[in-house]
């Protein structure tokens, strides 16, 4: 098993130490950096490469946002795994539109972060579990409405099916 690398992006001191020390006990990841800002993220990422950046948006100097669609601009091949306290459509969307693999919610359970890690590195989408159930809700809605057209209809993942 290759060991994925993860750079962290958090402005919070002491949540920046709780994510490490939560990654620090799983196997296969390993954190090579950490970041207190937007810029400082797109500056790490492409000295560093890591597999995974954990993305905060809400940070000082430049927003998670826009730092990661610089980072995937420069390093198309980067994932980026939004891990944040905004939880509303509305930045689950920006930050997909923006290139992000994954969504996770901070009032997520501990062992979400290390799962939705692994399934962004193997470049599959990843939301915590009350997004996922929500995208769900609004697909069926849609669907109900005739609002999808077929070949452009929203699908959800596998692990969003498993989920819910």
């Amino acid at each position: 098993m290759k060991l994925i690398t993860v750079l962290l992006a958090e402005d919070h001191l002491i949540v920046r130490e709780g994510l490490l020390a939560l990654l620090k006990l799983e196997a296969g990841i390993k954190v090579v950096g950490e970041a207190v800002n937007g810029r400082e993220a797109v500056t790490l990422a492409a000295k560093l490469r890591p597999d995974v950046i954990v993305m905060d948006i809400a940070m000082p100097l430049l927003n998670g946002l826009e730092a990661t669609r610089q980072i995937l601009q420069a390093t198309p091949g980067a994932k980026v795994l939004m891990l944040t306290a905004h939880g509303d459509d509305a930045y689950v969307e920006k930050a997909m539109e923006f290139g992000a693999g994954g969504y996770v919610i901070k009032q997520s359970a501990a062992h979400v972060l290390a799962d939705a890690i692994r399934e962004v590195h193997q470049g599959k989408p990843f939301f915590s579990p009350s997004i996922s159930k929500r995208r769900f809700h609004h697909q069926r809605k849609a669907k109900a409405m005739g609002d999808l057209p077929k070949e452009n209809a929203a699908r959800l993942t596998s692990r969003e099916m498993e989920v819910l």
